[in-house]
């Protein structure tokens, strides 16, 4: 899937949730963003990468510390 496809899914789930929120003002809007994101990607990744952590932080381009740390977070690992 190329980057303009992701950006225009994410544009038209905006959009949505800006008109199912009928004016109402949102918050928080980059931390909910970011953690929508985030979990299935790192799922996505992690797979690819036959859980090989070090493997899937080069590709997603942080520390392994960094990852590993976001991993938890998520609770992808124990």
């Amino acid at each position: 899937m190329s980057k303009k496809l992701i950006e225009d899914c994410v544009r038209t789930s905006l959009e949505g949730y800006f008109k199912d929120l009928r004016g109402t003002e949102p918050g928080g809007m980059h931390d909910m963003l970011v953690r929508a994101v985030e979990k299935p990607l790192l799922e996505v990744v992690m797979a690819q990468a036959d859980h090989n952590q070090s493997k899937a932080a080069q590709w997603l381009g942080l520390n392994r510390n960094t990852l590993r740390k976001k991993l938890l977070e998520h609770r992808l690992i124990d």
